[in-house]
Order: C-alpha cells, then structure tokens, then sequence
C-alpha cells in the first residue's frame, strides 16, 4: 500500500466508523470506485485497533467507574447505575456475537454487493429519520433495562449486513426506545468496545493461520491514524448532536445510496 491508502483508509475507518454511515459499505465501496487492490486483513486489524484505542480513551473515566461498580456487582455489594450500565453493554454484544458465528460466511459471500449496500443504506437511513423525527428523548442510557438491551442488541445483529450502520442501527434502536440523542450515541459507542475486540479477534486469528506479508509501517500509520480521527469524531459528533440531530446524516445516506445504484444498477 502507498502512503495515499493507507492515510484515505485509515482516516476514512476513524471517521466512519461512530458515525451512522457505515464503515464497512466505505470501506467496500472506495477501493471499487478507485480501482484500489483490497487493502489486506493486517490493516483491517490494525484500523479496528485504532479505533478501539479511540473510543477506550475517549470514554476511559466512564469505562473505570462501570468496571469497578460491575466487580462490586459481581462480588456482592449491589448493583449501580454503572454497574447496570456494564452488563447492559456486555449483554448487548450477545446477539452479535451469535449472529457473526452462525452467518459471517453468508455475510462475506452473498452480502457485500453495492446494490445491497445502496438498499441498506437507503432504508436504515430512512428508518433513522422517522426514529429521530418521532422519538421522545427524554431517557438517559442509565434507564436501559432488559427489554432495551435485548431490542439493541438484536437490531446491532442487523449490522452484519454491509450499509447497515452499526452505530446507525443502534442508535435508531435507541431514539425508538425513547432515549435522547446523546444518550443514544453514547450507549452505542460503549457498545461498540466489545463488538470491535469480537472484530479484531476474529480479524488476528486469521492473520496468524495466513502467510501474508506484513508491512509494519503501513499497520502503525494505520493505527495512529484511524485512533486519531475517531477520537475526534467522537468528541465533535457528540457535540452537535443536539443541535443538528441525525438528518444530515439520513441525507447522506440517501444520497450516497442514491449514487451507488446509478453507478451499478
């Protein structure tokens, strides 16, 4: 990889990956439209991990108070608001995590299509519009219960679909259940931390089993980078949220389907 992947990809991964525009249809779709040669697994590892790095640090008072309250839980001394929050997070990952197991392959081989990334784009972009249209805002993500945490993660099972949007589906999920805009995005960037190290697992596993060569320099660019820019669009996305809502990202996302069907229909 040239210096002008690996800075495209690795800023395209940051910056796509929290927002509800789905990183994988991006990450697709570039390298088709560039005539790109696939960009390898190793990177793919290393932009999860740069993105891991990005949400671990920007949410690391939150995530030290939720693991300690959850040992406490754990040991005897009562739940929290906190300590909720934890097992929330890791029972939502469940579904996923099954999903992946059980369709991965069918996934890979049947799913990664533009046409059927134009269709999930266009209509988990619209059912994000009437979610933020109609939805309540008044719940923060301490109130999730189970019935929340079972709707979640089954819709963030959804996302193994490319165009799909992980933080979109989530985040929809969410507005549907009554939670504000923020507290929507902030329950599915914690979300997301067991989800990308499910990812970047499974990822590694089949580097070690490969005999590709590996370009160390391009991974560590890769980090760096993707960290970086995630880390930024955390912090920005949340704090415009409530003033701009989702919108401009449902426009996008009809747009960008828009586009994909008038190029390969």
């Amino acid at each position: 990889m040239d210096s002008l992947h690996i800075i495209t990809l690795a800023l395209l991964q940051g910056l796509t990956e929290f927002l509800p525009i789905s990183s994988s249809a991006h990450l697709i779709l570039l390298p088709r439209l560039v005539d790109w040669g696939d960009q390898g697994l190793a990177f793919d590892v290393a932009v999860h991990f740069g993105t891991l790095t990005a949400v671990v640090a920007y949410f690391r008072h939150e995530l030290r108070l939720m693991l300690v309250d959850w040992a406490g839980s754990v040991a005897g001394r009562g739940q929290t608001a906190e300590s909720r929050l934890a097992w929330a997070v890791a029972f939502g990952t469940v579904p996923v995590g099954l999903a992946g197991l059980a369709f991965s392959h069918s996934v890979e081989t049947y799913l990664r299509s533009p046409l059927v990334i134009a269709t999930t784009t266009i209509g988990f972009g619209l059912l994000l519009g009437w979610a933020d249209v109609r939805a309540v805002h008044r719940r923060d993500e301490h109130s999730i219960g189970w019935r929340d945490v079972l709707i979640i993660g089954l819709a963030q099972a959804l996302a193994l679909i490319p165009g799909t949007s992980r933080s979109g589906i989530t985040m929809t999920a969410g507005l549907m259940l009554g939670l504000t805009r923020p507290a929507a995005a902030r329950f599915s960037f914690l979300l997301s931390i067991p989800v990308i190290v499910l990812a970047a697992a499974f990822e590694t596993r089949q580097l070690l089993e490969s005999d590709a060569p590996v370009d160390w320099n391009s991974l560590m660019w890769g980090v760096a980078l993707s960290a970086a820019s995630a880390y930024l669009c955390i912090h920005v996305f949340l704090k415009l949220l409530d003033r701009i809502g989702f919108m401009p990202f449902v426009v996008y996302r009809l747009l960008l389907g828009a586009v994909l069907i008038f190029l390969f229909a």
